[in-house]
């Protein structure tokens, strides 16, 4: 990958999970996986023991953005914050939430303020976050409100996952699947695919988008009679789109939608919630899958697993999401990259 004019910036994710882990492999077979300069935002102290646990030959030099490439080539530049936290992998500590927000609102501003490319967020635990008074559903929803804060009103944030060989988009996203039927509108799913046509184009470099839509109830509802949301809602969205001039197909039974031949088909499958989209892609790319958002001013992208507070600290964590979200992240923010 040809050198950044910007690195990216790296989010701290939940000190307790694996997020630590992959940051810190990572950077040790940047050479090897070829990944472009990032930073991390957190704590080096932390990041150091996290390391020496890890058996991991790290060097951690703190660091500004403004510096990070010149750092990058032999330690981890890391941007502190004026939190400390204890390396306790396993344990995801509600007490370390104030480092964990304060690293994603970092990692924000440094792209909004033209310090850093894109934001790469490693996985937060939302239970801890909760805990100590977190009030957004996840990650994607709290990047939406973090750029609303800083002017940019008119930006709605739409969850994309992308692997080698599907790219697809939850239309709703973390919510019990009982009220799937009455958030879903012919509204929403225009909005979200008008988002998502536009970024394919303009950051996927995908010239002429084709989107194929999901339908909610078994066999897209087989005429009204597996269900009435199929025809009342989504194809009279997919009728709007198509008047825009997306190429828009749908609604499709969704147990036939991820074959190779169907995906052959279209470039992006909007699912209609959460798992109607996550199963796929995880089956289809576990270890390589990147959560990106879709919608926002800046790039953001996020390996797309938890924080895995089981195998935290043991050494045992991939690091392939992880590494593949960095490769999007550049490519995406740079319209001169090619992955």
């Amino acid at each position: 990958m040809k050198p950044m004019l910007l690195p990216l910036a790296v989010t701290l994710g939940d000190p307790g999970g694996i997020g630590p882990d992959v940051l810190l492999s990572a950077w040790a077979e940047r050479v090897e996986r070829d990944l472009p300069p990032f930073y991390a935002i957190g704590d080096a102290e932390f990041l150091a023991a996290r390391a020496k646990r890890l058996n991991l030959t790290v060097k951690i030099r703190e660091a500004r953005a403004d510096t990070a490439l010149d750092v990058f080539p032999d330690a981890l530049p890391v941007v502190a914050l004026p939190q400390s936290i204890a390396d306790t992998p396993g344990v995801a500590d509600p007490a370390n939430a104030a480092a964990v927000i304060a690293s994603i609102d970092r990692a924000v501003e440094d792209c909004l303020t033209g310090r850093a490319a894109a934001v790469v967020t490693n996985p937060i635990n939302k239970k801890a976050l909760y805990d100590a008074g977190f009030s957004h559903p996840g990650h994607t929803e709290y990047l939406g409100a973090r750029a609303r804060d800083a002017g940019h009103d008119r930006h709605t944030p739409v969850m994309l996952l992308a692997g080698p060989d599907l790219l697809v988009v939850p239309v709703t996203v973390h919510m019990p699947l009982r009220d799937v039927p009455q958030a879903l509108t012919r509204d929403l799913i225009v909005g979200t695919a008008r988002i998502v046509h536009r970024d394919l184009a303009e950051r996927f470099r995908i010239a002429e988008p084709r989107l194929a839509l999901a339908g909610l109830n078994p066999h897209a509802g087989e005429n009204g009679a597996l269900g009435t949301e199929d025809g009342d809602i989504i194809a009279p969205a997919v009728a709007r789109l198509k008047a825009d001039g997306i190429d828009a197909v749908g609604p499709l039974p969704a147990d036939t939608m991820f074959h190779p031949e169907a995906r052959a088909t279209y470039d992006c499958a909007l699912a209609m919630y959460h798992d109607q989209a996550l199963i796929p892609a995880k089956t289809l790319a576990f270890h390589d899958a990147v959560n990106t958002t879709l919608g926002l001013p800046f790039v953001r992208t996020s390996p797309d697993h938890g924080t895995a507070l089981t195998i935290a600290g043991s050494g045992t964590a991939r690091v392939d999401s992880f590494a593949a979200a960095i490769r999007l992240a550049a490519v995406l923010a740079d319209p001169g990259l090619v992955a």
